[in-house]
């Protein structure tokens, strides 16, 4: 199972104070201290049959889990049993055992304006962004956290009634449909009796919904010279050490057929106004001159006088659904994420090009 992003006890304690990294990252033990003293942590009370619990201690002792399980009881998470282990963050696992998260609950501490009970989604719709009218229903509930906005993404998890999201930083989170229970965990499989990582099929579909919402007029797109055989998305700041190495591969893929759509992503605090500059080029042409200028001689375009607009921002936006934590994030148009080094040769077989 992927470890936690953020510590318990950070996540809620992040949100209140609405920190925004440059690089995509956090200073944990700082936000740790700040929200261990406004945050009570809650876990759930009740009771489960005999049969449930002997059943899910037997699966999950068969994933793998050695560490003493010291009881199971209803999660606060909807569809969900929380199993709480010793000297180790509780477990919460669906009824037929498939969909685990690891972490700990933490109560929003919010006023609960809407009080109704969400109409809890299906298996269909995982991956796909939560309605509008859920959406203005979880905000209006999310009011004391001060990061959270209109922009925020949300989409349905395989689990009805667990809500995905992520801040805008990049940084996901898990949460009740009702807005009520927040965690930094994420949702793992459990397939043959056995762990197999974080849940991918929920994460192709995501990806796949963040890209429908891009503007392709924005991206800057490098197209294959011959026959198509492959797409990938490139989250890309012109600052970024690693993608300036990846911009140099460009011409060899775009050779093997691999058409590479690149989404402004800036990360570094110089970045935004230095890729506004590039977006403000008058046409497709003049913005991938200009960004290859910047990416292969670190030399920046300025925007015209006459260019106020930011047209890299809203795609920055749009795409905080993939919570890109570092740059370049690869992801192939099925809205599979690229994990190793692109500089291997793992890198032509995952885009299925030689």
């Amino acid at each position: 199972m992927k470890s936690s992003l953020l510590k318990s006890a950070s996540l809620i304690g992040a949100m209140l104070l609405a920190t925004t990294a440059c690089a995509q990252s956090s200073d944990t033990a700082a936000t740790n201290q700040k929200a261990s003293q406004s945050t009570q942590n809650t876990k759930a009370a009740g009771t489960v049959s005999k049969s449930v619990d002997s059943r899910l201690r037997q699966l999950l002792t068969q994933a793998g889990i050695k560490t003493q399980i010291s009881s199971i009881v209803p999660s606060n998470l909807p569809n969900m049993y929380q199993v709480n282990l010793a000297g180790q963050l509780p477990l919460h696992i669906t009824e037929d055992g498939k969909y685990v998260i690891q972490g700990e609950l933490q109560k929003n501490p919010s006023k609960r304006v809407v009080t109704k009970t969400p109409a809890r989604s299906t298996s269909a719709q995982a991956g796909k962004p939560v309605s509008a009218s859920v959406k203005a229903d979880i905000l209006a509930n999310m009011d004391a956290l001060k990061n959270m906005s209109t922009k925020t993404p949300f989409f349905y998890t395989a689990v009805p009634g667990v809500i995905w999201g992520a801040t805008l930083e990049g940084v996901p989170f898990l949460l009740s449909d009702d807005a009520q229970y927040i965690t930094d965990g994420e949702i793992s499989v459990i397939e043959n009796g056995q762990f197999i990582g974080l849940d991918e099929e929920f994460e192709k579909r995501k990806n796949q919904s963040v890209f429908a919402t891009l503007d392709e007029s924005q991206l800057i797109n490098y197209p294959a010279t011959g026959s198509e055989r492959a797409v990938i998305y490139v989250a890309n700041d012109v600052n970024c050490p690693y993608c300036r190495r990846l911009h140099q591969q460009l011409p060899m893929l775009n050779a093997k057929g691999v058409t590479v759509k690149t989404i402004g992503y800036p990360i570094y605090e110089q970045s935004p106004e230095q890729m506004r500059g590039i977006w403000c080029q008058s046409d497709e042409d003049s913005r991938r001159k200009a960004f290859d200028k910047a990416m292969l001689q670190g030399e920046m375009t300025r925007a015209p006088a006459s260019c106020t607009a930011d047209h890299v921002t809203p795609n920055r936006e749009k795409a905080a659904g993939l919570a890109v934590m570092a740059t370049p994030a690869i992801y192939r148009e099925d809205g599979v994420l690229y994990q190793a080094s692109f500089e291997s040769p793992e890198f032509l077989e995952f885009l299925g090009v030689q």
